[in-house]
């Protein structure tokens, strides 16, 4: 490696590291953010659309998880294209990729995916405690849903994330080769 190149992938490895941690106190900040604001509609507001702010608020927490996530992964998958085809060298983002999860093992869910769906259904306990109306019921309902498909949505979208990016770099990589 150039020593450009040395301070590209060592930048870029750090760029990963800390985004790593900035995700898990992302979460752990808006799951706070969540419950506190969750226990003070629910303790303060009659109403089921008051589930709404708390919604937005876990909504908002994890589109900013899932976001880091992506930029973390598509991070790892240029450095894999650009910097790990040599038979010599780093080799991280190859062993990661090729490890992946195998059958059987546990791992952290990167997404946090189980405890943001458990807050959405928590979230719609003080709505349904109040006896809404039907509209109001579908309405909560509705955000509520629109909230976990977009879940499920993310986390179909990252388990395919690795593949893309790295053949859309690789694509890119031999484009410039002449």
């Amino acid at each position: 490696m150039t020593p450009r190149e040395q301070v590209e992938y060592s930048e870029l490895r750090a760029t990963i590291r800390e985004r790593g941690t900035a995700r898990v106190w992302v979460f752990v900040v808006g799951m706070a953010a969540w419950g506190a604001l969750a226990t003070a509609t629910s303790a303060l507001a009659a109403t089921p659309v008051a589930t709404l702010l708390p919604l937005l608020v876990v909504a908002s927490a994890f589109e900013a998880v899932f976001a880091l996530h992506v930029g973390v992964e598509r991070i790892g998958r240029y450095l894999q294209a650009f910097y790990e085809t040599e038979g010599s060298g780093p080799r991280w983002e190859h062993a990661a990729m090729g490890f992946g999860r195998p059958r059987g093992a546990v791992g952290p869910g990167a997404l946090f995916f189980t405890p943001f769906l458990l807050a959405a259904l928590v979230n719609l306990i003080p709505a349904l405690v109040v006896e809404p109306t039907r509209a109001e019921l579908i309405f909560i309902v509705g955000a509520h849903a629109l909230f976990v498909l977009r879940l499920l949505a993310a986390r179909q979208g990252a388990r395919q994330q690795r593949t893309i990016d790295l053949a859309r770099f690789q694509e890119i990589k031999n484009a410039r080769q002449p």
